[in-house]
């Protein structure tokens, strides 16, 4: 394994990514700042689920722009991104969740300000919950500014 794999592949490594993302989105929800965000479709959640005609359009890395509606809908709960959104000519609504870790880019205006390299992996998800401690505390100082509490859900 190269020394590039070893960090990508490591959970602290993708704990700290998920923080910075969770973090950024955050910022922007404060500032009112729309974004897009590229993310691994396969792991994107959809519901209701979308009709196979949508779903057969969409490439394994897709982007979601989250402006007017689904930026207002949107919040972080848990290590997802979550949020609703209008597909296909018939406008089908549906509530997106993406998980934190499947978000490989954060983008304003075409250009990334983030970039996601950490390998997504439902084991490692697992192992995390086992040592929570450290997301705990994490968690706990992002808490401890009321002003971040609001775009969380319980």
């Amino acid at each position: 394994m190269g020394l590039l794999e070893k960090v990508i592949e490591d959970r602290e490594f993708a704990a700290l990514m998920q923080k910075n993302i969770q973090e950024l989105i955050v910022h922007f929800f404060q500032k009112e700042q729309n974004f897009g965000i590229l993310c691994r479709i396969s792991d994107v959640a959809f519901n209701p689920p979308l009709p196979e005609s949508i779903n057969a359009e969409f490439r394994s890395l897709t982007l979601f722009f989250l402006a007017g509606y689904t930026f207002e809908s949107a919040y972080v709960q848990d290590d997802m991104l979550v949020f609703e959104a209008g597909f296909g000519p018939e406008n089908f609504g549906s509530i997106v969740s993406v998980p934190l870790l499947s978000i490989m880019q954060i983008i304003i205006e075409e250009t990334p300000v983030l970039i996601n390299l950490a390998h997504y992996k439902e084991k490692e998800k697992l192992e995390e919950q086992e040592d929570t401690n450290g997301i705990e505390n994490s968690m706990k100082s992002f808490l401890s500014n009321p002003e971040n509490s609001k775009f969380l859900k319980k």
